[in-house]
């Protein structure tokens, strides 16, 4: 039993291995592109939205509510960014069901580039709406003692995201092997629905602990909404 798609060897090419994650997260991004073209291909306001457009609105104006409730402001510019996670994390174990198919958020590498994207992503919404010096004074609130430790903190987040969504998706899946062992007919379906239902919560909270980091490096400081106050 493999623990991880990373080691599961699809092909090489040119000598150097291709392993399952890397197939699977091309296949995931295929479709995800693919079916955004075929569902958008006829965006016109004269045009009447079929049902695949209708659902595909419901699902982004879901998610935008979503970010609308935890930042404070434009939310435009995150729905982007954690609307493609919250749809590559969900599509990617929705796609548990097919038989053969390895999820790519199963592999620790995987989950750990998501959580370097939103490492970076923090601090260029950060800088982009406080500026660079309006950002890296956040490091040093409330008091510049607690800039090592708002550094570490900064870096923690990001190892809490992979390990939780790694260990989540990993460990269903090791569960629905062992089970598939004992009793092959019954306990599959079972595990089925709840790695579905799992899925689709592990790529919720992602997606919403990824915005809520970027909320909270892009809104503005106390100290500024003070001063702003004082003005008025």
């Amino acid at each position: 039993m493999n623990l991880t798609p990373d080691q599961i060897i699809i092909f090489e090419v040119w000598g150097l291995p291709i392993n399952a994650t890397l197939v699977f997260t091309w296949v995931v991004m295929a479709l995800l592109v693919a079916a955004s073209m075929v569902i958008t291909r006829n965006l016109r306001p004269d045009v009447p939205p079929n049902r695949w457009r209708t659902m595909l609105e419901v699902i982004v104006q879901g998610i935008q509510a979503q970010i609308e409730e935890i930042a404070d402001g434009p939310s435009r510019h995150l729905l982007y960014f954690a609307g493609t996670l919250f749809l590559f994390v969900a599509v990617s174990n929705l796609l548990l069901v097919v038989p053969g198919f390895e999820p790519p958020t199963s592999s620790l590498s995987t989950t750990t580039a998501l959580a370097i994207c939103v490492l970076i992503a923090v601090p260029m919404f950060g800088v982009s709406s406080r500026g660079l010096g309006g950002y890296l004074k956040t490091y040093l609130e409330p008091t510049f003692i607690m800039l090592p430790f708002n550094i570490i903190s900064e870096f923690s987040r990001g190892i809490s995201l992979a390990i939780r969504l790694y260990g989540n998706i990993m460990s269903g899946a090791v569960i629905a092997a062992i089970l598939l062992t004992v009793a092959p007919f019954f306990f599959p379906v079972v595990m089925d629905v709840l790695g579905l239902l799992t899925g689709m919560i592990q790529a919720y909270i992602f997606a919403i602990l990824a915005t809520v980091y970027i909320a909270g490096a892009t809104a503005p400081s106390p100290q500024s909404s003070t001063e702003k106050d004082i003005q008025q």
